[in-house]
């Protein structure tokens, strides 16, 4: 919606979307419950939903519209960034509707579309729709077809005038083959321009802040690249098992849950060169640059590892392994655990290893991007000095404690010259008084506006599946995955992968 008095310029004024319906499918689900239903109230609660903004669940379960208002508040007060105040649950409440169904049945769907024709005379929404797709990734294309015969979906939806976008949740296919079915899929039926692949990772504000500090400071940027770095770890650990999600672990693992989607992503904007501009089409062409030079290792033996979580402790508390998790089968090869090292063929990170790793029931919730800086090619100091002086390092947390740490060596105070590492450190919640938003904040209102730049296109999708396909294909010829105990920091394998490079893995 354009302001006339606005200068497009000024930033200190938030972009509105047009009055607009959101049909979420799988509002019943955790996702939905934990994540999105809060942050759609934390939109609104921040002023940055369009009045007539309506908001339309579709579930299998028979609730009226009343009863969903009741979930949603629930989860609102349960999970919520931001107060509660009655004005604005109000608006909010005013705008839900819900529509019981089945994906398999056209019935639900041929409601759907009077519920959001309804909308359109009553709110003022004017045809514009986004579509959510919170669902099992086997239902999308059922899903998607419906949308298309029910005539809610396409560039020119029959019900009206306006705009018309797709929001699809990872893993976006299982490999290659059936990614590249799903985006001819999704093609034939909306626009490039209207499909958003979320990645929720990119949504975080210090994710973004990677770009920020690489490019709008020339402190880091004349050192990033393979003269300076010695090597980049990419890690998310989790100190949870796979909880209630058995029905859709179990055949996905770790590499595809996580590496795939996430942890490339973030290879991508740390490898990536300067885009000319922040736009979609700049920032995307320069990612897809980077994963395009990826390369694998020669030897997957020695390059990758896996594992899975056998029982332990985590937190004091004795916790069960992966096989014995209700609705996961004895005999399952999934791995919880898996690490991998990349490289990046082009002249900034020739010879640069990417150690990317991810893992449940490890001992701490993080995720990071750590480079690691070349040590100094002259210490004039003795052995004893700088015993305890290790390689310069700087770390983008990118959760759960948000902010930027740089690793230095400085003297210790007193007579003799020692030499440690010292931090300097930056965090998100010491620095700005605003906290800052949920992920989903900033990616669903990105999809209200239709501003692009952080979700990844078709091309980056299967550039991600080429680098994991030979990988995963290697691991399912050598069956089950190395044993490593619950609260440990993963399978021996993955240390030895370092060890073999004269690395380690920094500290969970």
């Amino acid at each position: 919606m354009s302001n006339p008095l606005r200068d497009a310029r000024d930033r200190r004024i938030p972009r509105l979307a047009q009055p607009c319906v959101l049909v979420l499918f799988g509002v019943t689900g955790d996702l939905a419950r934990k994540k999105l239903l809060p942050a759609i109230y934390d939109l609104a609660n921040r002023g940055l939903l369009p009045p007539g903004f309506s908001l339309v669940g579709f579930a299998r379960r028979a609730w009226s519209d009343e009863e969903f208002a009741r979930e949603m508040l629930s989860a609102v007060r349960q999970h919520a960034r931001t107060p509660f105040r009655d004005e604005v649950w109000k608006q909010v409440s005013d705008g839900l509707r819900f529509v019981s169904g089945e994906f398999s049945h056209p019935a639900g769907f041929d409601h759907l579309a009077e519920v959001v024709r309804e909308l359109d005379a009553d709110r003022g929404t004017g045809g514009n729709r986004a579509f959510y797709l919170s669902v099992p990734p086997a239902q999308f294309p059922e899903v998607i077809r419906q949308l298309e015969r029910a005539g809610l979906a396409g560039a020119a939806p029959k019900a009206g005038h306006g705009w018309c976008r797709v929001v699809i949740e990872k893993p976006f296919g299982h490999d290659l083959a059936s990614a590249r079915e799903l985006n001819d899929l999704v093609g034939s039926v909306f626009p490039p321009a209207s499909v958003f692949r979320i990645d929720h990772y990119l949504g975080k504000e210090t994710v973004q802040n990677l770009l920020a500090l690489r490019f709008a400071n020339t402190l880091y940027e004349p050192i990033w690249n393979r003269g300076y770095v010695d090597h980049v770890q990419i890690t998310m650990a989790e100190d949870i098992g796979i909880g209630g999600r058995a029905g859709y672990y179990d055949g996905i693992g770790a590499a595809r849950d996580v590496i795939q989607n996430h942890l490339l992503q973030l290879l991508a904007l740390t490898a990536m060169e300067e885009p000319i501009s922040f736009d979609a089409d700049a920032l995307r062409a320069e990612k897809e640059k980077a994963l395009s030079a990826v390369q694998i290792p020669e030897d997957l033996a020695t390059g990758t590892a896996r594992g899975q979580y056998a029982a332990g402790w985590q937190g004091g508390i004795p916790v069960r392994g992966f096989l014995d998790e209700d609705g996961i089968a004895p005999d399952s090869i999934t791995e919880t655990y898996a690490a991998i090292r990349l490289g990046v063929d082009n002249r900034r990170w020739a010879g640069v290893p990417f150690y990317l790793r991810t893992g449940k029931r490890l001992p701490t919730r993080m995720t990071e991007i750590a480079v690691i800086f070349q040590r100094a090619p002259h210490l004039p100091f003795n052995a004893t000095d700088a015993s305890e002086l290790g390689q310069n390092a700087l770390v983008i947390r990118v959760q759960p404690d948000e902010g930027v740490t740089l690793r230095f060596g400085s003297k210790v105070p007193g007579s003799a010259m020692e030499v440690r590492d010292v931090n300097m450190d930056f965090a998100y919640g010491e620095s700005f008084t605003e906290s800052s938003p949920e992920a989903y904040e900033r990616l669903l209102l990105d999809v209200l506006i239709g501003d692009p730049p952080l979700f990844p296109r078709h091309e980056e999708v299967e550039l991600s599946w080429k680098i994991l396909d030979p990988i995963e294909e290697f691991w399912a010829e050598k069956g089950r995955p190395e044993q490593y105990a619950a609260g440990s920091s993963g399978p021996i394998t993955a240390d030895l992968l370092m060890e073999r490079d004269g690395r380690t893995w920094r500290r969970l």
